[in-house]
């Protein structure tokens, strides 16, 4: 009997009945790997049962009572807690932390109730020398070594923890599938038979993902539309902080994140992340800084941005960024070239922000130029003044959501100005603290006190 196969692109998980050199999914080079077909199993048990459909009306109402991780940053994130039955992936790039912030919240969890933490990349004792380091032993923390997603799923019905650790997807096999562990092909297999195993056991399961600097390995992206839950650990090697960001939850918000700072006891929490990031802003005014107000889910965080505005040294100017989208720093000089009058075509630009932290948000836009312009004209900002506003392309300052959060973290943190929008309203006792503009050229002038 021959043999069928197909090739998977182990970057988009693109199928092709033959070999092609570039993916036509998603662009990749040589991405395609052969895959044996496998024949489907009969006989899987469905994940809801043999029910007849019913109305909806018909349905019991229930309210889930969450599991809390005894860590808040992460109960933030995840809306609470954990919701029994769900299945939660935790991506993030090689030796970011995601392992080290499992073992804390398996630790946790063990004080209550039992915890399965399957690992398919580490041994029992390095896992037991991580546990001495975090201070994370307990006897109700379980620990196995197992690649097999059958042997995997045999343990956890047999344990029956409420609470389950996968550490990796990509290490864990099916023998159902003929290709090697962490192929596409594997990994959404594996993934889907964790998914009926929690919607049928109500166990939770954690999930690690992550992917290789060469992209070998199937990223958590091929996962993210199975599970409940995504959530990615971001940070900067040179900075101890990490950020969980939540992208997908069909329990909670996805605007939400948990900040942690990495110490030789694990991963800590920061209560007050606006304090970390100004902690080496400075009490007097310098050029080319400038104190930013964004807003993470409902979280509000004061960021510091500052910007090198330089003569070039050479032929094509330099224009370099850390920590802000750099399309949207090329928009914001563009603006203050055309609307402002600054001539700086022919100096080098870099922004970056303070503290390895990432911000994608409009609101930093007027932080940012405000930067450009202190370091161009070499004007100070007042160290007591945070803004937040988004720029157009026409140079109106626009308004932004969630103003008193903003404008009350900043004054609860010692700032005695805010600049922001005209088309904010707030309340009437702030009213006389905060100043507000209509132009980017009106918000200029108020912050450099200068004529533009």
């Amino acid at each position: 009997m021959r043999i069928k196969s197909k090739f998977s692109c182990q970057e988009c998980g693109h199928q092709s009945t033959s070999w092609l050199g570039r993916c036509p999914g998603c662009g990749a080079w040589n991405s395609l790997v052969e895959e044996l077909i496998s024949r489907p199993t009969a006989g899987r048990d469905p994940i809801v049962g043999e029910e007849p459909p019913c109305p909806v009306t018909d349905v019991p109402a229930l309210e889930e009572d969450r599991l809390p991780t005894g860590i808040d940053e992460m109960d933030r994130v995840l809306g609470g807690g954990v919701v029994p039955g769900s299945l939660i992936l935790v991506g993030g790039d090689p030796g970011i932390g995601k392992s080290t912030l499992l073992l804390q919240v398996a630790y946790r969890f063990s004080k209550q109730y039992k915890v399965l933490y399957v690992s398919g990349e580490e041994s029992l004792r390095q896992i037991r020398i991580r546990a001495d380091r975090l201070g994370a032993l307990s006897a109700r923390l379980l620990l196995v070594s197992e690649t097999d997603v059958t042997v995997i799923e045999r343990h956890l019905r047999t344990v029956a923890p409420p609470i389950a650790i996968i550490d990796s997807i990509q290490t864990v096999f099916s023998s159902e599938v003929g290709s090697a562990p962490g192929s596409v092909a594997q990994v959404r297999e594996c993934a889907a038979q964790f998914m009926r195993l929690v919607k049928t056991s109500g166990i939770s399961v954690f999930l690690v993902g992550h992917v290789t600097k060469e992209g070998m390995l199937a990223g958590p992206r091929v996962l993210e539309h199975m599970v409940d839950t995504v959530l990615y650990l971001e940070g900067d090697r040179h900075q101890s902080f990490r950020i969980l960001r939540g992208v997908k939850n069909r329990f909670g918000s996805t605007n939400e994140i948990g900040i942690f700072d990495m110490q030789g006891r694990g991963l800590v929490e920061v209560t007050n992340p606006s304090v970390i990031f100004l902690n080496q802003h400075p009490h007097g005014a310098v050029p080319g800084a400038a104190v930013a107000a964004c807003l993470e889910g409902s979280r509000p965080l004061l960021v510091e941005i500052q910007a090198l505005v330089s003569p070039a040294g050479y032929g094509v100017p330099r224009r370099m960024t850390a920590g802000v989208d750099h399309n949207r720093v090329a928009l914001i000089i563009a603006v203050l070239e055309k609307k402002v009058g600054l001539n700086v075509g022919s100096c080098d630009i870099y922004v970056n922000a303070v503290g390895g932290v990432k911000l994608d948000e409009p609101a930093v836009d007027l932080g940012i130029a405000l930067a450009l312009v202190s370091s161009f004209r070499n004007a100070p900002v007042d160290s007591g003044l945070a803004v937040a506003g988004e720029v157009g392309l026409t140079g109106e300052l626009r308004p932004v959501p969630g103003a008193a959060k903003r404008v009350n973290e900043a004054f609860k943190l010692g700032f005695s100005r805010f600049l922001l929008s005209s088309g904010n309203t707030l309340p009437t006792s702030a009213e006389s603290e905060v100043l507000q503009a209509g132009t980017l050229v009106e918000a200029l002038e108020m912050a450099l006190s200068l004529k533009l």
